[in-house]
């Protein structure tokens, strides 16, 4: 048996808007560790969340916890998802709506209530004074904080997120991307973090992997992943949305990072960058210089 927390080796079916795709995924995470798991929509990066989380069934394969087999389709064993003890925090918040926010942290605390440790998430959260109002009273901040901190109140050794910061404003994206560093460092716990933000994973992340059409394709640090060793530029990736051409230049807007990007390139790449191509880019902060590298 190894010394890894989690280990998953499972393999599924996706079927996703272009067709049937094969899911295969093999690796191991160290305890305590932060992971961001990235890439294009549809390539299962949800889906198997759902599955370590025990929300969704594989249709072969094993996932282990510390020493627990938490699933093992040979031998038929399926851990449910409420006896795995892990933290779930989604992009919509999924907040009980008719409670306040100390019902939902009492709802998710077993039946030995840890009154000092809400307390203490309440405040570390800053919502002390929000307790007892109900989510459609809090903003979309106030709500992922509360969300979190459900997440935390059960003192889960491994905690899920899924887009949990991509709703928010930048300003508040921060704030709680230091709450969740704030947390870790308190109460270590292992983090699997499906993102698009780069920023996000290099603020965040120990190790990142690429995710594409079901498949693992690359795994690294975040330095590892984006940074080019000779040109020290960061390596991104993108999904052309819509192009205009503009005397010699092509204005393309693009889905870079989670967010809507526009570029300009010269002519001859308009074969190229075709509406939904996916591509390459170099980008160099020190000028903003954007050039593609491969299509």
């Amino acid at each position: 048996m190894s010394d890894n927390l989690l280990e998953v080796h499972i393999r599924h079916t996706l079927h996703t808007a272009e067709g049937i795709l094969p899911m295969e995924v093999d690796f191991a995470l160290a305890g305590n560790s932060i992971f961001a798991l990235t890439g294009p929509s549809g390539a299962g990066k949800t889906t198997l969340l759902r599955q370590i989380a025990g929300l969704a069934m594989p249709e072969s394969g094993w996932i282990t916890f510390g020493k627990n087999p938490w699933l093992d389709t040979a031998t038929r064993i399926h851990v449910p998802a409420q006896q795995r003890h892990i933290g779930f925090v989604f992009q919509d918040y999924a907040l009980f709506p008719n409670m306040t926010v100390m019902q939902n942290l009492e709802f998710a605390l077993p039946k030995i209530h840890n009154k000092e440790l809400i307390s203490h998430l309440l405040e570390t959260a800053g919502l002390t004074q929000l307790t007892a109002r109900k989510p459609h009273q809090l903003s979309g901040g106030q709500q992922q904080r509360v969300a979190l901190a459900r997440a935390l109140v059960r003192e889960p050794k491994l905690l899920l997120m899924d887009e949990p910061f991509a709703a928010l404003d930048p300003d508040m994206q921060l704030q709680l991307q230091d709450l969740l560093l704030k947390l870790h460092r308190e109460r270590p716990f292992t983090v699997i973090l499906v993102t698009h933000d780069i920023g996000e994973i290099f603020r965040l992340a120990d190790q990142v992997a690429v995710m594409e059409n079901g498949r693992l394709t690359r795994l690294g640090t975040p330095a590892e992943m984006y940074l080019n060793d000779q040109t020290e530029a960061l390596l991104i990736y993108g999904e052309v949305l819509t192009r205009e051409r503009r005397n010699e230049t092509l204005s393309v807007q693009a889905w870079i990072d989670g967010k809507i990007r526009q570029f300009n390139v010269p002519t001859h790449w308009e074969a190229q960058l075709q509406p939904g191509a996916k591509f390459t880019l170099r980008y160099s902060g020190g000028d903003v210089e954007i050039r593609i590298l491969r299509t």
